[in-house]
């Protein structure tokens, strides 16, 4: 009988010994202050409850890694269960609204058991994200731990808190009449602005996707937010397969979703000596995506004369063979200039490209965004593969996205399918306004933007060699392209507006 009673004592002695240990290192370790303040303790947001089924152990919160932060989510585990880490090493990677942090730990411990895992989307500060121990013998006991209804999971929300997490579930796809994949694929609103993690926004240029906004992806982080593994899930065999079509076909197809009225915008709020308008979601887009790309893109610019005598003489054949003028579907002057610049394309298709970070892409169609509209109802419709189509069916596909822009009042061209997706390259015609030159903005990932002046009489040095008039009379524009320095350095702009001035004024070249 001494022998049980012996060893029931030592037993207890040393629970009460190593739960005495703990407190003293517990409470030596909150008295240091922290060297980095930016990133959260990992003990410090822990929950230090110990449950009688379990061995000693801490559940860890999702940190508050900003004073400003809710929520975020987890992009990355850098450690397993099992795992052993050290003061400085990083746990997570954790995106927030405005960046991705790392998540440090400023002591040593093991994971014992990861609950929120990659990509789960958004999380509250101080919800169970993992559970350490420090004892490596005490994590297969945690294998099955899951965390206590008071903590916000969301396996154990409640109802009124359950609702915003299954926003993102397929059930109000279910009453569209086309298959998951592609409910996914359109339910993208692109007439409103895209929200996205700036990790998701790297993963899609790594891919070669290009932007985001420009992908129909679907967000289920907050909000709709797409974040990188909405990325990762991406399948382009489905989901761009609306972009591909023709713009005429697409346009048709989805005639009675682009007669829907847009969204009624605020009246005008008058303050004393300023009025203040409100905007479209897409005039919103618009001048974030400038904003970015003015930041991000090292442009320069270059410009050069072109003379239109020829081009203006071979649109007027076409038109008067084919019995057309501009209000019956004639050949448009910028019609002609679109193929010559995908032409140009052709001779330099290094222009033709994408920086994608560590490499270039050299894009083998030429989709060209032609900047119609003004104001709030600007928009950069895509004409794809202009290079291999004919001039007709390129004047074609530009009245029919023109018409969509100038059509019934009240509607939104941007719930056309493809409307919002974003070419290889960019054209701008100012020419109404009577502006001579511009130095357009590049529109990533694209690698080049072209402005065009008005049409104008100039009088130029006469190249006639058998006339006695020293100058002359002749049609000209003036032309400026906007140049990606990392994709288009100096000589091959100056190679492609070479080629796009040969195409201009020796237009039969275009006929080939």
């Amino acid at each position: 009988c001494i022998e049980p009673i012996t060893m029931a004592t030592s037993l207890a002695r040393n629970l009460i010994a190593r739960a005495a240990k703990r407190t003293s290192h517990q409470l030596s370790r909150s008295s240091i202050p922290s060297s980095n303040p930016a990133n959260t303790s990992l003990f410090a947001l822990s929950n230090t409850r110990w449950f009688s089924s379990y061995p000693p152990h801490e559940v860890v919160g999702m940190p508050s890694l900003s004073p400003t932060m809710e929520s975020g989510s987890i992009s990355a585990w850098n450690v397993e269960e099992g795992a052993t880490f050290q003061a400085g090493d990083v746990i997570c990677s954790v995106e927030t609204d405005k960046a991705t942090v790392d998540f440090e730990a400023q002591d040593e411990g093991v994971v014992a058991k990861i609950i929120a895992a990659a990509g789960s989307g958004k999380i509250n500060c101080g919800t169970p994200i993992m559970v350490t121990v420090e004892d490596e013998g005490d994590v297969a006991a945690f294998k099955d731990f899951v965390a206590e209804s008071a903590e916000p999971a969301a396996a154990e929300a409640p109802p009124a808190e359950a609702a915003p997490a299954a926003a993102p579930t397929p059930a109000p796809a279910a009453a569209v009449p086309t298959p998951p994949p592609a409910a996914a694929a359109t339910a993208a609103p692109t007439g409103e602005r895209i929200f996205a993690s700036p990790r998701a926004h790297t993963l899609a240029k790594e891919k070669g996707y290009g932007e985001i906004s420009a992908l129909r992806i679907v967000g289920t982080g907050p909000g709709g937010r797409i974040v990188a593994q909405d990325v990762l899930d991406y399948d382009p065999s489905t989901a761009p397969a609306v972009a591909a079509e023709p713009v005429a076909a697409a346009a048709a197809a989805a005639a009675p979703v682009a007669a829907a009225p847009a969204a009624r915008l605020p009246e005008p709020v008058a303050g004393p000596g300023y009025t203040d308008y409100s905007l479209p979601a897409s005039a919103l887009e618009l001048a974030s995506r400038l904003h970015t790309s003015k930041q991000n893109v090292p442009h320069y610019y270059l410009t050069i004369d072109l003379t239109l005598d020829s081009l203006l003489a071979l649109r007027s054949n076409l038109n008067s063979t084919m019995k057309l003028d501009e209000s019956d579907g004639g050949i448009t002057v910028n019609d002609l200039l679109m193929k010559a610049a995908a032409a140009a394309m052709k001779t330099v298709p290094a222009a033709n490209a994408s920086w994608m970070d560590s490499f270039v892409r050299v894009y083998d169609s030429v989709d060209i965004n032609v900047v119609v509209g003004n104001g709030s109802s600007l928009f950069a419709p895509v004409i794809r593969d202009v290079g291999r189509k004919g001039l007709k069916a390129v004047s074609d596909d530009v009245a029919t996205v023109t018409s969509v822009v100038e059509g019934e009042e009240g509607s939104d061209p941007t719930t056309v399918p493809g409307f919002g997706d974003v070419g290889t390259f960019t054209m701008v015609n100012l020419g109404a306004f009577g502006v001579k030159s511009c130095a357009p903005i590049i529109r990533e990932p694209q690698a080049c933007a072209l402005a065009l002046g008005v049409i104008e009489n100039r009088i130029v040095p006469n190249d006639n060699a058998e006339s006695e008039e020293i100058y002359k009379e002749s049609v000209m524009m003036t032309a400026t392209l906007s140049c990606d320095h990392r994709v288009v350095d100096g000589a091959v702009g100056a190679q492609w507006l070479s080629a796009f001035k040969n195409h201009v004024e020796n237009p039969v070249t275009l006929l080939l």
